[in-house]
């Protein structure tokens, strides 16, 4: 009994300490927030965009700025350093509109779940990943094949 009590204890300290982590690593922050290198990006590249919000977070040691977008309807996130250079770009695309490799890659990958949406990682300004978001039954998970279709050796 003891040890059943012991062993929730400390179930729940490391629930709230994982979940403290998480929710420190991604801080939403408003635009007057941004560094003027950061704003000069956003500008730029949110032209004729909608923009949902932002955000900061530290990745590898460095502070990321990233806006959130809706581009012709679908989601654009854009990764910065504080410099204003682009780091990262997933932007939401439609599987009839990958090469077919891609597509058969994605579904191998998925097995029996099911493609939800489907985001192209672009990382200096070179495409690294296709990233979907899949459901099984209850359970939720991500997947990711290269632009040849083939499973990353580590994920992007």
């Amino acid at each position: 009994m003891k040890m059943n009590i012991r062993l929730s204890v400390v179930s729940v300290v490391m629930a709230v300490a994982i979940c403290s982590v998480v929710a420190a690593q991604e801080k939403k922050i408003t635009r007057a927030q941004l560094p003027a290198a950061v704003e000069k990006t956003v500008a730029r590249e949110s032209q004729g965009a909608t923009i949902n919000g932002f955000a900061t977070e530290i990745e590898n040691g460095k502070r990321l700025y990233e806006v959130e977008l809706t581009v012709d309807g679908h989601s654009k996130d854009i990764s910065m350093d504080k410099n204003g250079e682009i780091v990262e770009i997933e932007e939401e695309v439609a599987m009839d509109s990958l090469p077919a490799e891609v597509q058969e890659g994605l579904r191998k990958a998925a097995g029996a779940g099911t493609i939800g949406k489907i985001e192209s990682l672009t990382k200096r300004g070179k495409l690294v990943a296709y990233e979907g978001h899949v459901k099984t039954g209850a359970k939720r998970s991500e997947i990711q094949v290269g632009p040849n279709g083939q499973r990353p050796a580590h994920p992007q």
